[in-house]
């Protein structure tokens, strides 16, 4: 069976074994990926109208208005005996509007207009598929391909809601020109005030956008903007896919904000979890059609062991369907510039990286601990979104080091345009606690910085959200800790904490950014030295939002030495575009010219 893949071609794998001649061994492997990928994109190619109009199959699924008012609905529900739609705009009548049964688990439903030729469904008005399973059960399910869910007062469970504005938001803005020199200012928008409250998009784009263009960042991922219905997950347990999240503000003022961004000449990037899905089956996708499958592989493979969360089945046509259309829809209804794919780690391997030490040898990246079902999935996904949005920037989050995840899909690779530089900001912990500041080794530093996959490119990062969560510490606590309640103030003498701190705080930054990789990221607040770490309300908090959220009022507070770090990384940011080092080649490549 092997050798049914020798007669593939991939056609420009030899650049990448120019590159990287170790590579060669595993040349079947590539083979085989390749062949797997060609597969599906001649399928894809096949489909219903071409991979353009499979990938924006929103507007065939879920609820889809006509240009006559007529409403289009259909879902995917395979194991499902019946399906029917209630709602606001029935009474709640649980049988009055079935779906009729289509081929491949399809199920479809034809609203006309009312008499005055308005829809049949209001917008901003509350549904629910009914779903009847082969064992008798009735659920009730928000459809997968929901584009507004809230949740209301008292309510743990979280609403579909109909969202159709009679004026939409448009955009106005072009799209900014693809940076050469990635400077990304990773951001969450529930957490973007000083108040203890979640803070909306409208908050965002009127009082944070203003200090990411003055601090020179050309760049915003957005995270948890993909509706959970648990804060406190960070947005990584995602219930509604197509949702944006509801908590702070609607579909329409998101728009707003990357318009607005795109005005002052700043691309976004969507936080994109397509590694993984919450199990909440009342108002996640988990068991939609009452079975235990659908969506994801039937455990145990469906489930992620430490996450408790459900596991895509990539090989399915459906999903495939699903997750393509999702990243679409993000592009061209929100206008998105491209995504940060969480989790790839956990996608790439059976064993999702858990208990996983990579050694950086070879044989961890092939062979039969690859799921290459998400390997093909994501060399799809690149090639759909690349060919359609040729700006489009991609980026992933690996630990592993796999070859190849940032090279072309033509090479053989995955076709990311970036991978997060994950080891540099546990280098720095490392160092802060186990050495004396007189045991600092520039070398081994600097080795640590540089050392990558020549060809592949990333993003460097001193420190991101990930280093501020609780339990863990940011480098300006790590520094100063508890001083930095008492001694920031330029009114009282500096302390040799605080000015250790500030100045180590300002170089560890230059050097990640001078050295780390080909794009730079900042978690919001941590370019100031923010005090605190980041905690969501949760019950083992009180519930309390004490620490879920960023104290951009520090800054306005002129005699506080907050202000000197935030001045030190617009000045190094605003220096990096003068001078492009982030773009630069590596300058071992260079020295022979």
């Amino acid at each position: 069976m092997a050798d049914t893949w020798d007669n593939v071609t991939i056609p420009e794998f030899n650049s990448l074994l120019q590159m990287d001649p170790y590579l060669k061994q595993y040349e079947k492997d590539f083979r085989r990926r390749y062949g797997l990928f060609e597969k599906r994109l001649f399928l894809l190619e096949e489909a219903e109208g071409g991979f353009d109009q499979f990938t924006r199959s929103y507007r065939t699924f879920g609820v889809n208005r006509m240009a006559d008012n007529r409403l289009v609905l259909r879902e995917w529900a395979p194991a499902a005996e019946a399906l029917f739609l209630t709602g606001d705009f029935n009474g709640w009548d649980n049988f009055s509007h079935p779906y009729e049964k289509k081929e491949f688990g399809k199920w479809e439903l034809c609203l006309p207009p009312k008499h005055d030729n308005s829809p049949a469904i209001e917008h901003n008005t509350k549904l629910k598929v009914v779903v009847h399973t082969k064992k008798g059960e009735r659920l009730y399910r928000i459809s997968p391909w929901a584009k507004y869910a809230i949740q209301s007062e008292k309510q743990v469970i979280y609403d579909w809601v109909h969202w159709d504005p009679p004026q939409p938001y448009l955009h106005i803005h072009p799209r900014p020109k693809k940076p050469q020199s990635l400077r990304i200012y990773e951001s969450h928008v529930g957490i973007a005030s000083p108040d203890p409250k979640v803070a909306s998009y409208t908050n965002f784009t009127t009082n944070v956008l203003p200090r990411i263009k003055d601090l020179g960042y050309n760049c915003i991922q957005l995270m948890a903007v993909m509706e959970h219905a648990y804060y406190a997950s960070f947005g990584y347990q995602v219930t509604s896919f197509f949702a944006a999240s509801s908590r702070y503000g609607t579909p329409e003022e998101l728009k707003q904000l990357i318009d607005t961004a795109h005005s002052l000449d700043i691309v976004v990037l969507l936080d994109v979890v397509h590694s993984h899905a919450s199990q909440n089956t009342e108002d996640g996708l988990n068991s939609f059609d009452g079975s235990d499958s659908c969506f994801f592989h039937s455990p145990p493979r469906g489930e992620h062991a430490l996450w408790g969360s459900r596991l895509f089945n990539y090989s399915s046509w459906e999903v495939l369907r699903f997750l393509l259309s999702n990243l679409r829809w993000w592009m061209e209804e929100y206008r998105f510039d491209g995504f940060r794919f969480d989790g790839v780690t956990s996608m790439m391997y059976h064993h999702h990286g858990i208990g996983s030490m990579f050694s950086g040898d070879y044989s961890e990246y092939f062979g039969l601990q690859v799921d290459e079902d998400s390997l093909v999935y994501l060399m799809t996904a690149n090639h759909v979104l690349h060919t359609l949005y040729p700006d489009c920037i991609t980026i992933a989050e690996d630990v592993s080091g796999m070859p190849a995840v940032c090279r072309s899909v033509a090479e053989g690779g995955l076709g990311f345009d970036y991978r997060l530089a994950m080891a540099i900001p546990d280098k720095w912990i490392q160092i802060l606690k186990e050495l004396a500041d007189e045991a600092w080794d520039m070398g081994n530093i600097v080795y640590t910085l540089t050392n990558r996959r020549y060809g592949e490119n990333c993003i460097a990062y001193a420190e991101s959200h990930d280093q501020s969560l609780v339990g863990d510490k940011s480098l300006a606590f790590w520094l100063m800790d508890k001083e930095m309640y008492t001694n920031m103030s330029s009114l009282i003498p500096m302390t040799p904490v605080i000015d250790r701190g500030i100045q180590l705080h300002k170089m560890i930054r230059l050097l990640t950014h001078a050295l780390g990789g080909e794009g730079y990221l900042n978690f919001m607040g941590n370019e100031f030295g923010h005090p605190e770490w980041l905690d969501f309300p949760r019950k083992g908090n009180n519930e309390s939002y004490h620490y879920a959220r960023r104290q951009y009022n520090l800054l306005d507070t002129d005699h506080l030495r907050y202000r000197q770090l935030y001045d030190f990384d617009r000045d190094m940011n605003r220096t990096e575009d003068k001078y492009g080092w982030l773009a630069a080649p590596p300058i071992h490549h260079q020295a022979g010219q």
